[in-house]
């Protein structure tokens, strides 16, 4: 008995097949509504492969794709990492590939697409970057690239859609598409996100990202969906060659007497309770715990208000501002991003020192206005929170301060990568603002937990010049 694949919302129907057959497959499960076998469309590759080797005879009904021909109008001259990370994908057309912010991962999935020769989708977190990739897609194919995201509907055989949008259309165009590529892939885990992933037959898989580690430690579900980690490089690698040299320098900055006592307080009043509640972070639910406790009681609810001030307090300084002023008067003629934790001090700064701020709050045209501006030199910086720590492309950035962040390694990676992307000459600085004496300091710690900060890197035949080590 021939049997019959169907795709259906998000899943893959086997009509024609009893009960127990193909049971060695641990994905499929038989559907009594149905009378079928039903497994998650993800599984489709798996599926084909097991009915050719067990030689059992199938209609695909399924897949809504083909194999197309996607000629380069531009040729690519690829660096040798790229290569030989191309060359990694190819052996299984499926898995993550891990490279710095600046090293070139849309170009490389630009030379994939036209190895594979399948109809892509293309997944990124933002509208920006939907626009960001369009563009770069449109210098290297005559085809026209499609968008997905932004109230835009406009389906093509390659196809740029944010994870939103991926989500809301995958149960119906889920067996449209032959390649996945998902940008900052280390998003795929999250709850909803991986459903662009299971819900789709596509065969063949690309997860392109910086830092694939998440602090949930979700991981292996990246891989599941994805495919294993097939190429590494890291910043370190590439410094100074891909990418623009550069050096990591910690300031710790002493804080004003009446911030510092505000700060002792607030402190001392969240660490007791955390003492005499026994509440400790090393617990898995440490977290969710204090939380809890924290809404049973007034002391609890005190202590909340104590434990989000001291970190304002540290987070925050003035005299945080005072010594960023002082490095933006340093590196006058250079271009200057400001990262800060918030947008409440990201606004702060900018209308102390009459600087545009970029947030999530910022309307699109004025946010192209901006990054335009800082790209022509007139405005020479930028203050964000956290909209530009992932994919959005300013080249010209060469210094970086970060007044306050998270403990988050990617996030530190991010940021570090918004300022090396190559020039001519060009030697990067990254500048970390640390209230002395304070939590900041481990968290801090931990976001230099990371192989970037290891060693020096210095523009060639400038012996000293920015010499901290990092």
């Amino acid at each position: 008995m021939n049997l019959n694949l169907y795709f259906d919302k998000g899943t893959i129907l086997l009509h024609g097949a009893d009960e127990h057959q193909l049971s060695s497959f641990e994905g499929l499960k038989w559907d009594e509504r149905t009378n079928c076998l039903r497994a998650p469309a993800s599984d489709y590759r798996k599926l084909v492969t097991t009915l050719r080797k067990q030689k059992i005879s199938y209609r695909d009904n399924a897949r809504k794709f083909s194999a197309v021909t996607f000629p380069l109008k531009k040729e690519i001259i690829p660096r040798s990492f790229q290569k030989e990370a191309a060359d990694a994908w190819m052996s299984e057309q499926r898995g993550v590939v891990t490279l710095p912010t600046g090293a070139g991962k849309t170009i490389l999935a630009v030379m994939l697409i036209a190895r594979t020769g399948r109809p892509t989708l293309i997944h990124v977190p933002t509208i920006d970057l939907m626009g960001q990739w369009k563009e770069v897609l449109s210098k290297y194919f005559d085809t026209p690239i499609g968008l997905l995201g932004g109230g835009v509907n406009d389906i093509q055989l390659i196809t740029v859609a944010t994870y939103d949008s991926a989500l809301l259309h995958v149960p119906y165009r889920g067996d449209q598409f032959g390649l996945l590529v998902f940008d900052e892939c280390h998003h795929l885990p999250g709850e909803q996100f991986q459903f662009t992933a299971l819900g789709s037959i596509a065969p063949f898989r690309l997860g392109l990202t910086a830092t694939p580690e998440r602090s949930d430690g979700k991981e292996d579900v990246l891989y599941d969906l994805c495919g294993l980690i097939c190429y590494q490089a890291h910043i370190d690698e590439l410094s100074g060659q891909t990418l623009a040299p550069y050096l990591v320098e910690t300031i710790e900055v002493e804080m004003l007497p009446e911030d510092r006592e505000q700060y002792e307080i607030s402190r001392k009043c969240y660490i007791d309770f955390l003492r005499k509640a026994r509440i400790s972070f090393q617990h898995p639910n440490g977290w969710a715990i204090f939380l809890r406790r924290t809404s049973e009681s007034a002391e609890g609810r005190a202590a909340f208000k104590a434990y989000l001030l001291q970190k304002k307090l540290s987070q925050a300084s003035e005299a945080k501002e005072e010594l960023l002023w002082k490095l933006i008067r340093k590196h006058q003629g250079d271009r200057i991003l400001v990262f800060t934790q918030d947008n409440e001090m990201a606004y702060r700064i900018g209308r102390n020192f009459f600087l545009p701020v970029l947030t999530h709050h910022t309307k699109l045209l004025e946010r192209e206005e901006f990054l335009k501006a800082f790209r022509t030199g007139e405005y020479p910086v930028l203050i964000t929170s956290k909209v530009l720590n992932e994919g959005i492309d300013v080249p010209d950035a060469n210094v970086g301060v970060i007044v306050s962040g998270s403990g988050s390694i990617r996030e530190h990676v991010q940021r570090l990568g918004r300022i090396l992307r190559a020039r001519p000459g060009k030697q990067a600085m990254l500048y970390e603002l640390v209230s002395k004496d304070t939590g900041e300091y481990f968290t801090n710690q931990r976001r230099r937990q990371h192989r970037a900060y290891e060693g020096y890197a210095l523009l060639p035949d400038e012996p000293g010049q920015n010499s901290a080590k990092i």
